[in-house]
């Protein structure tokens, strides 16, 4: 049995949150897509933690992480989120598992992602110049370095060679990149060593055994739907497929396995970096929502650009993924909201629309709103469904009439405790 859990927007839905929320009721946590740019906060005992490749079950004793074959791995970042953990006491070694088909970023990876980036000046997509596009560029070109090389004696040839084709590279883009490559390189077999401690696995063999044995796993995605190289707003998107069939080929789990779908999204929509937004607010309502909110990303530290929900987005984002139960995160942050919108249609090159056309840069759409009662109370301390004010209620409804589609959890605020299960 394995359950999915996605985000359904542009990534930062607080999808760490309900991981470690979920985790006690699953064996396996494992990420299938995606690399270091994701960034799963997790808050509990008054302490932050920030995850980038290590699966959000860490923390659990009992469950098992494992980073997919659909996963890149960056030895240099890796190592840093180790570093991290070491004041927990967490058996590392026997809690999380590499997959030996997940690629690893090389530093010359990360110089061309900033040469490429550089190279579009004002048409520049907003890469978080983790090296992420250009490894799975060299995957779909079949030149990549995989986490099972490094158990051969000739992974230095290979690197030394696909390093050197890189430079090639960086040189064609001809922009100023001030780079040292033997300290990256150092920093680099530094990671290397540290990742070769772990155990690496042929994780679909695992997978397909756990499954077997009746292990319940959970299938962690990174990002969000709308970032999906297929589906999502290109070219503003991730390199990877962040739908549920990432998790089919990032794991490799068949289909027909794939039980519980759960979707999860922010009350409002937030997004970071490039790219078309039709709910986007440049008013005192979207700075609000972003102060309220916080909305920084956790990896890259950038403002997060807020609007109202964009049901026509969620919708759309809701039938590719096939999802059977929802999860709404942020609610709080709308408290205080005289009056809150929700939009449920466009108007696309001259006709009212309610599905997610081909191209929704601001010129061809316009939201269409819906306006709803907006609640005054403060939710953050709140840990019944009962509790919860009436027009939040109306809300949560309208949402899921809209939808078709229950919403199972309510989150209040970013402790694992402030989880209301409805």
């Amino acid at each position: 049995m394995v359950d999915l859990l996605l985000g359904l927007q542009w990534g930062d839905e607080g999808k760490g949150k309900i991981v470690d929320v979920l985790t006690k009721e699953y064996d396996i946590i494992a990420r299938f897509q995606g690399g270091p740019n994701a960034g799963h906060t997790l808050e509990f005992d008054g302490i932050k933690h920030v995850l980038h490749t290590i699966p959000s079950g860490i923390f659990h004793k009992n469950a098992i992480n494992v980073v997919g074959n659909g996963v890149v791995i960056d030895p240099v970042i890796f190592k840093k989120e180790l570093d991290n953990l070491e004041q927990f006491n967490i058996d590392i070694e026997s809690k999380l598992f590499i997959s030996r088909k997940a690629h690893l970023i090389l530093p010359t990876h990360r110089l061309l992602d900033a040469a490429s980036e550089a190279s579009k000046g004002k048409a520049k997509i907003g890469s978080t110049l983790k090296g992420i596009g250009p490894t799975y560029m060299d995957k779909t070109g079949r030149n990549g370095m995989r986490v099972g090389d490094l158990e051969f004696e000739d992974w230095k040839t290979k690197y030394r060679a696909l390093a050197n084709k890189h430079e090639a590279m960086i040189d064609f883009y001809n922009v100023d990149i001030q780079y040292n490559l033997a300290e990256l390189e150092a920093e680099f077999c530094e990671g290397v060593e540290t990742l070769k401690k772990l155990t690496f696995i042929d994780s679909e063999e695992y997978i397909f055994k756990a499954q077997a044995e009746g292990k319940k796993i959970l299938a962690e995605g990174a990002q969000g739907s709308l970032l999906d190289i297929d589906f999502g707003t290109y070219p503003f998107v991730t390199s990877s497929n962040t739908t549920a069939a990432g998790a089919c080929t990032g794991l490799g789990v068949a289909p027909n396995k794939i039980e519980r779908v759960l979707g999860i999204f922010k009350a409002y929509t937030t997004r970071v970096g490039s790219g078309p937004f039709p709910t986007e607010l440049f008013d005192e309502d979207g700075a609000r929502m972003a102060k309220i909110g916080n909305e920084f990303g956790a990896t890259t530290g950038r403002p997060r650009r807020c609007g109202w929900l964009d049901l026509v987005a969620l919708k759309y984002a809701v039938q590719i993924n096939g999802v059977t139960e929802l999860m709404m995160m942020k609610a709080d942050v709308l408290s205080g909201f005289e009056t809150i919108k929700v939009c449920t249609a466009y108007k696309y090159k001259g006709e009212e629309i309610q599905h997610l056309p081909y191209n929704i840069e601001e010129e061809y759409v316009t939201p269409v709103y819906t306006e709803m009662k907006g609640w005054a109370k403060d939710l953050t301390k709140l840990t019944k469904a009962e509790e919860l004010p009436a027009a939040l209620n109306d809300y949560i409804t309208f949402l899921e009439e809209q939808l078709n589609v229950p919403i199972k959890i309510v989150s209040v605020g970013p402790d694992r405790l402030q989880t209301i299960h409805r």
